[in-house]
């Protein structure tokens, strides 16, 4: 007996629609993880690396402004100690970051100055199964120091002395995503001043910027609005809602800008 041949379907409409179903896009990828810096975003720590850094040059007979210290913030810590011989500091580089390392680490692990809303934010994040690595680009034996102080908020932490390439370049976010085990689509990074925002955004990481002012109220530098950029006024508005509605905005735009949606991209600053 031989099988019966199955019909050739003539529905015009049922031809059509096999198409259009195998052509879907994909789902996009739904939030996993979030990036967070250290200084100045995490903890207020800025005012305590501009009290070292003129402790230092002065002990070596230069002065310090807060001008020089406010070129300096999100800076790796070698390029600091660069700029700090240059001001006059007779110290080898790993001696000078040792030291700064010290006397910061000294006032941060006293006082505990936390951005506001930064704990709570850590806390709904791993409530709701979202992952947080810390990335910085202080030494180890701080960034380590400032997490013990929140046990269990951050599942990996990101130091100055594990890259070769200090933010702005996006070496350090790749590897927090990487160690997190996640792909960028899936990630969110958190960051307070320009430098660590291009860094972020060469990572190619959905981003939400809250400068931090600092020394007399003045933030550091204008943040720049840019695509996959969403800067908030405070670390208290940081919400999983917030970051989850950024990460879909972001992922959108992007499809939108691959020409998988018929939208057209637009560059805008959002107001959340």
């Amino acid at each position: 007996m031989t099988g019966a041949t199955p019909p050739v379907p003539t529905n015009p409409t049922a031809l059509a629609a096999a198409p259009a179903a195998a052509a879907a896009p994909a789902a996009a990828p739904k939030l996993a993880g979030v990036l967070w810096d250290l200084d100045g975003t995490v903890v207020d720590s800025e005012p305590a690396w501009f009290a070292a850094e003129t402790a230092l040059v002065e002990r070596h007979g230069g002065a310090w402004s807060g001008e020089q210290a406010m070129r300096l913030i999100g800076s790796d810590l070698t390029h600091t100690a660069q700029v700090l011989q240059r001001a006059g500091v007779r110290l080898e580089t790993k001696e000078l970051v040792n030291a700064l390392l010290e006397m910061v680490a000294e006032q941060v692990m006293a006082t505990r100055p936390w951005r506001p809303g930064v704990l709570d934010a850590l806390a709904e994040c791993r409530a709701a199964g979202l992952r947080s690595a810390l990335v910085s680009m202080s030494w180890r034996r701080f960034t380590t120091a400032v997490a013990g102080l929140a046990p269990g908020m951050f599942e990996v932490v990101v130091s100055g002395d594990d890259v070769r390439r200090g933010k702005p370049d996006p070496e350090a976010y790749l590897l927090g995503v990487a160690k997190l085990g996640l792909s960028r689509a899936e990630c969110v990074a958190v960051e307070d001043s320009p430098t660590g925002v291009a860094s972020a955004l060469a990572a190619g990481l959905a981003t939400v910027a809250v400068p931090n002012p600092v020394m007399g109220g003045a933030p550091t530098e204008p943040i720049t609005p840019a695509p996959g950029l969403t800067i908030l006024g405070s670390t208290a508005q940081i919400t999983v809602e917030l970051l989850r509605r950024v990460h879909l905005e972001t992922q959108a735009a992007a499809r939108r800008t691959a020409g998988i949606c018929p939208e057209t991209s637009t560059s805008r600053r959002a107001a959340l």
